[in-house]
């Protein structure tokens, strides 16, 4: 039973660790989507596409230690904001 206790996260670290990575995550997202009309116009597409398949493997990540940890909350809200940008990387695809 000790050795549970030790490998078993802290609620509240789990709680704090999250919210952060996905404050972070959030503003993040929102950065790549503000930048978006502008990169392309400039002929920054290959960048901005690098961007968001950079932040898709990262949400990922993040996402895979939330249904690791059971954090089905977070696991969802990472899940949505993977939803908008593999959404604004077919948009970047389309045009």
């Amino acid at each position: 039973m000790a050795d549970d206790e030790q490998t078993t996260p802290d609620p509240r670290a789990n709680f704090d660790y999250f919210s952060n990575e996905y404050a972070q995550a959030l503003q993040a997202f929102k950065a790549i989507e503000h930048q978006a009309a502008t990169l392309v116009a400039l002929g920054g597409g290959d960048d901005l596409r690098t961007f968001i398949e950079q932040f898709i493997a990262m949400a990922s990540g993040v996402k895979a230690v939330a249904d690791e940890r059971n954090e089905p909350h977070f696991a969802e809200w990472f899940t949505e904001l993977i939803d908008k940008a593999e959404k604004l990387r077919a948009a970047i695809a389309a045009r």
